[in-house]
């Protein structure tokens, strides 16, 4: 908002001038002397707080000796700067004009004595400015010589002090925002009433700061100009760039320390309006715990090729990452951008070969494949199936509403019925069994949303009214039917599977073994699709029956008949080769992607797992599977020897003790160093990304990553702000932050505000 000039007579604001405004000292002697001398009546009652808060001087009421101007963009008061021009007189010309300024008028005494005191104080002002210039004369070296002299070595300034000061005091107010995940922003200038000055969100805790007494600032704040940022736009992004480059730096520090580590992405997010790639670093940290943090986010390209060159770029140029030492790679994105991510993983196998592209543990295998397979259909209805599940978890009186309509159409069976509420409150769309919970539920959601939709008593609001209308006729759609029971017919084949991979250590090791029959099963189902098609097709035509839905295919389908009247494409062979085979081909070739020769051979190395060992009757040959990691063993000509002892040090252990049961516990025995190769193994096998966090204190990244995303307008997302929050424990070097941002964008002789701006609004 405007800054108007408190002067009498005075019609000059920020927004109409490039003059500097100057805020009205705290200092109560200054201020008093300031109030005196505008001849204002009606501010002789305010304290200086108010004043310094709400009135402000422009600079033409201020002699120029009392003025510094440090660059082209700083203008500041001198300490004791006091304005002494202003015109008391002009008004009387117009005895008609209204003034809001009601002038005090003055007496001939009065007017003798501010003459006098203003000689008084320029006789007092020259003999210092010839002493500096005499001083500065008589030893003209004394300037050069310190130039000459290493600045490393050279001792601070007061000034070069005050102003690593004031810069710290800046981060930590943008550490702090970030921690408390408060954008720099404020209010809108839309949402703010003509005539009142609000600052943004930095400038008010900056205030608070300074009303709290932090002498730097306030020094600072007091003698600037009032319409310059103290920290532009500009210098608020350099600053946080630095903030976020130095918390990362602290992750990425382990990560390297540790050796190995793998890479992960979440879902595309929006953040203020683009669209960008979570990503998170997997490791083993010196107290042996594996770890998943969250290291920042991608700006997302929908060029495959383009996105797969910045990844790579990003990962090695800008945060520094060796690519040579990661282990696996796994990307979870929602359906459409799933084949995206397909090439960034193949053009970094094509670099790094021992980069194993995996699954990922926190997400179900059947919901893995659904999001992956190439068929509009299946996207639509993944999409709307998120969509209910966030419906109803909207309110928990919607949550109710499904409940009691679940309880009557499961009289007859009630344990099914009671297990279906529990699931309803549960994030159910991520699970192994997602669509025959779906194909269960169907009639349910149905019924209750159209009874929302069409309620008499008028229990809805009409956003939700609306809504529920909205994906009734979603749901209700024979397109749909058809999708989500085909999936779970072809998907029913790798459901236990799946659930094995995200199971205890030992599952996966024997889930590894069991994929030839998975893959065995689903080349029969393509063998013989024609079979299979027809009865998932009816399953779905009594579904529909039962729920009394029309069937009404794709318009596509129907123009199809029309062009061509001797078509023999009937509904159901229609939906077999745009969606049955299409799915079962996909998922089959998926499955050989994800589980290739090397990702195999590597869960068969988990045989190194003492359960595992044991449960194989200590008859294992992991020396063969290990050879995919011999460059990455401390001593590999001693690996079979090492393995002999491993096998023979479980095999005859006491009676009393048990066999550790997962990797976690293997890497945290006391005696585990003494095996260097079979723990060098263990670390890499922890971080494939398959393998799921055994201890959930150590999963913060991708909690907190949902948490932000959760709780944050997708308008207000920052992705400096956001790794600020998200990695709100990891400790930061104010000074190592000051430092970096002096050494980039400022020299010596400049203040940090040279990046300031004159504004219009404050």
């Amino acid at each position: 908002m405007p800054n108007f000039c408190a002067a009498p007579n005075c019609t000059r604001k920020s927004t109409q001038s490039d003059l500097a405004f100057f805020r009205f000292p705290r200092d109560p002697a200054r201020c008093q002397k300031w109030v005196e001398n505008c001849r204002r009546a009606d501010l002789e009652d305010k304290t200086p707080d108010q004043l310094n808060k709400h009135y402000r001087l422009c600079a033409k009421h201020f002699e120029t000796s009392m003025i510094c101007r440090t660059s082209p963009y700083r203008t500041v008061l001198r300490d004791n700067a006091i304005p002494t021009i202003f015109d008391l007189t002009s008004h009387l010309n117009n005895p008609h004009s209204r003034h809001r300024k009601r002038i005090k008028e003055l007496s001939e005494d009065e007017i003798r004595t501010l003459k006098q005191k203003k000689i008084d104080e320029t006789s007092e002002q020259e003999p210092k400015h010839k002493e500096i210039n005499n001083s500065n004369a008589q030893n003209p070296s004394a300037e050069e010589g310190g130039e000459e002299q290493d600045e490393d070595i050279l001792p601070l300034t007061l000034e070069e002090k005050e102003n690593k000061e004031y810069l710290k005091s800046l981060f930590e107010i943008l550490i702090l925002m970030g921690k408390q995940n408060i954008p720099l922003d404020g209010h809108e200038a839309d949402e703010i009433p003509e005539g009142l000055f609000t600052p943004d969100n930095f400038q008010a805790l900056l205030e608070c700061r300074i009303n709290s007494g932090e002498e730097v600032l306030r020094k600072r704040f007091e003698t600037t100009a009032v319409n310059t940022l103290f920290c532009s736009k500009t210098q608020q992004k350099q600053m946080l760039e630095i903030c976020e480059s130095c918390i990362r730096e602290e992750t990425l520090r382990e990560v390297r320390d540790s050796h190995f580590f793998s890479i992960i992405t979440d879902d595309v997010v929006d953040i203020a309006g683009e669209e960008h790639l979570p990503v998170l670093v997997r490791f083993v940290d010196e107290a042996h715990n594996l770890r998943e943090e969250f290291v920042g986010f991608l700006p997302y390209e929908a060029d495959a090729e383009i996105l797969a060159v910045k990844f790579h770029t990003t990962i090695t140029e800008k945060w520094g990452l060796n690519m040579e030492y990661c282990r696996g790679q796994a990307y979870i994105v929602s359906s459409g951008f799933s084949s995206k991510m397909k090439v960034v993983a193949s053009r970094l196998l094509e670099k790094y070969p021992q980069a194993i592209y995996t699954l990922c543990s926190s997400c179900a295998l059947n919901m893995w494949l659904a999001k992956s397979v190439p068929v509009m259909g299946v996207s639509v209805a993944l999409g709307t199936i998120e969509e209910v599940c966030s419906f109803f978890h909207r309110s928990p009186q919607l949550l109710l509403e499904l409940e009691s309509v679940i309880s009557v159409l499961f009289q007859n069976n009630e344990e099914r019925g009671k297990e279906l509420k529990e699931i309803c409150h549960s994030q159910w769309t991520g699970r192994h069994d997602a669509f025959e919970i779906l194909v269960d539920l169907l009639q349910a959601l149905v019924l209750c949303l159209d009874g929302i939709n069409s309620d008499t008593n008028v229990r809805w609001n009409n956003c939700i009214a609306g809504r529920a209308f909205v994906l009734c006729s979603a749901v209700t759609d024979f397109d749909f039917i058809v999708t989500i029971v085909v999936l779970k017919n072809v998907l029913s084949f790798t459901r236990a599977f799946g659930k094995n991979l995200q199971g205890q250590t030992s599952d996966v090791f024997f889930a590894a073994s069991s994929l030839t029959a998975v893959l065995h099963s689903l080349n029969e189902v393509m063998e013989n699709i024609e079979v299979y098609h027809e009865f998932w097709f009816e399953e779905a035509t009594n579904l529909a029956t039962k729920l009394d839905i029309q069937m009404k295919l794709p318009g596509k389908f129907r123009r199809a008949q029309h062009s061509n009247l001797e078509s023999q494409l009937t509904s159901e062979s229609y939906y077999k080769e745009t969606l049955s085979v299409p799915t079962v081909e996909h998922i089959i070739q998926e499955l050989k992607d994800i589980f290739s020769e090397q990702h195999l051979k590597a869960l068969k190395c988990l045989s190194l797992v003492p359960s595992v060992m044991g449960q194989l009757k200590f008859n294992t040959s992991e020396e063969h599977h290990a050879d995919m990691y011999r460059s990455d063993l401390p001593n590999p000509d001693t690996l079979s020897a090492e393995l002999h002892c491993w096998r023979i040090k479980w095999k005859h252990r006491g009676k009393d003790i048990e066999l550790p049961s997962t990797i976690y516990e293997a890497l945290h025995l006391p005696d585990i160093k003494f095996f260097p190769n079979v723990y060098a193994l263990l670390k890499v096998l922890c971080i494939l990304p398959v393998m799921k966090v055994e201890n959930e204190r150590y999963e913060n990244g991708r909690k907190r990553l949902k948490a932000y995303l959760r709780n944050t307008l997708t308008d207000q997302r920052s992705s400096n702000l956001a790794l600020l929050n998200i990695n709100f424990d990891i400790k930061h070097d104010l000074d190592l932050m000051v430092d970096t941002y002096i050494k980039l964008y400022t020299s010596k002789s400049e203040l940090p505000t040279d990046n300031s701006e004159t504004i219009e609004n404050t």
